[in-house]
């Protein structure tokens, strides 16, 4: 890859950060917080910074290739975490590991947080964190795609690196700028319903737009240390499943829904109806031990919390209504475990997606036919395709990956001073982009050490880019070729 189409995405990239800088500074002057000034100046050398690396190659031809997708990826969210952290490194004076972890938890939609006290933090702070997640949730290398087809011919190779996923090869439409076009249209349409949503259901018009942000992204930040249990209302909570949800399914399936007007196609669609029946399974197990154990008095209760935790965490967006880490017997951690599976592929959810652990219980299975049927052939087919064998080979990959990071960064935690229980949840939670975990990160991770935090900060890098992004960058190979 050549220096100067690398300089050149990367600028404009940048200059795209700057941008989103403008709607907390108009929140900073609505409010009159006292932050406008630190959000423009920062906008101003963000924007200056940028447009002087992008002005002498501003007339270089750009052709990118399929293995240059992964390292501007992957360079751009370390680039845009450590921009992300300068407005809490000013504002907070937070340590730069602290504000680095706040600033990436947000990109990736993890929601894990190292802050306290938000309900005192100035506004266009609050609004900023949302704003984050609201980008990273589709994707700000999709984003630049859809407004900017600067990427040419190769901007296959970065919309695969950077969307979720197994099936990274589909498009909507012949063209790649016109497929990211529909799906943030898609995305936006659906985050200003969940807005006026939360606004009918009682919350301020700013609380709404915020939470409206964090809920599609399934990020998980709120503007309340109570979260979504500041509320006390079910109106909320309802409202708040209901978009969870949407944000955990595909947005390709949105758009077919909505495009031919058939609500019935999201019943089609294998994974879509596995997720659905995987969480209506889990929220009546979950609810049923709850009632039978008498953690709740009553079964509507346990009910309400039990759909709401399943939901937030299955989604990774890690919304609470009740502390599930005080739950009995095994169900904290059947919840964290969950995460592992997460939504589905081409959604804002987290984990490993349900289209592979579909893909993979079907190979298992395969596996014990083959036992007693040694010369058989068993195609593995999902929604009556056949898949092919290429594709699994690439789910048994990932799945394999997955697993050896999440043992090498959990060790790291360990060694970075978190006891087993702890050092697992945070790694679940920082991979699996969910937010809440047990132990010491419970609540959040203001008291494990920075070395703790930039450890975590890797561990949301991988899950976000699943995986393969970053650690084909780790690979001699790469740089050889």
């Amino acid at each position: 890859m050549r220096a100067q189409a690398f300089i050149r995405t990367i600028s404009f990239l940048c200059i795209s950060f700057s941008a989103m800088l403008l709607p907390p500074l108009l929140v900073s002057l609505w409010r009159q917080d006292g932050q406008a000034g630190h959000f423009a100046l920062i906008a101003a050398v963000v924007l200056a910074v940028g447009s002087l690396l992008w002005w002498p190659f501003r007339r270089h031809p750009l052709q990118l290739h399929n293995r240059d997708g992964y390292l501007i990826v992957a360079t751009f969210w370390l680039l845009l975490g450590a921009l992300g952290a300068i407005p809490f490194l000013w504002t907070l004076h937070l340590s730069f590991g602290a504000a680095l972890f706040e600033s990436v938890s947000g990109l990736t939609t993890t929601g894990a947080t190292v802050l306290t006290g938000l309900d005192r933090l100035p506004p266009s702070l609050l609004f900023y964190r949302q704003e984050i997640q609201w980008f990273g949730g589709m994707g700000l290398v999709v984003l630049a795609v859809a407004i900017l087809p600067l990427l040419g011919t190769g901007g296959m190779s970065v919309y695969r690196a950077e969307a979720p996923g197994p099936m990274k090869e589909e498009k909507l439409t012949p063209r790649l700028g016109s497929t990211a076009r529909v799906l943030w249209i898609v995305y936006v349409g659906f985050t200003v319903a969940c807005a006026l949503a939360y606004w009918w259901a009682g919350m301020t018009p700013f609380d709404a737009i915020s939470h409206s942000l964090s809920t599609l992204s399934t990020g998980g930040f709120s503007t309340h240390d109570a979260s979504l249990g500041y509320y006390h209302s079910i109106r909320v909570e309802l409202v708040a499943i209901v978009f969870m949800l949407v944000g955990g399914v595909n947005f390709s399936i949105h758009y077919l829904a909505l495009h031919q007007r058939d609500p019935l196609v999201y019943l089609r669609d294998v994974e879509v109806r596995t997720f659905l029946l995987f969480v209506a399974g889990v929220i009546l197990f979950i609810a049923g031990n709850l009632w039978l154990l008498h953690t709740y008095s009553h079964w509507t209760r346990a009910l309400r919390n039990s759909a709401f935790e399943v939901v937030s965490i299955i989604t990774s967006t890690g919304f609470g209504t009740a502390d599930f880490s005080t739950w009995p017997l095994f169900l904290p951690v059947l919840l964290i475990f969950i995460s592992f599976i997460g939504g589905c592929g081409g959604s804002t959810a987290g984990g490993i997606k349900v289209m592979r652990m579909l893909a993979l219980a079907k190979m298992g299975r395969r596996e014990l036919r083959r036992l007693y049927h040694p010369r058989a052939s068993f195609p593995i087919k999902i929604g009556g395709r056949a898949v092919p064998e290429k594709t699994l080979q690439a789910i048994w990959g990932f799945f394999s990956v997955y697993i050896g990071a999440f043992v090498l960064l959990m060790l790291a935690m360990m060694w970075a001073g978190l006891d087993q229980v702890s050092a697992f949840s945070a790694i679940a939670t920082c991979m699996n982009n969910l937010g809440p975990g047990l132990g010491r990160v419970t609540a959040n991770f203001a008291g494990v050490s920075d070395s703790a935090k930039l450890i975590g900060v890797l561990a949301m890098l991988a899950g976000r880019l699943e995986v393969f992004t970053v650690m084909v960058l780790l690979h001699p190979a790469y740089w050889r070729d």
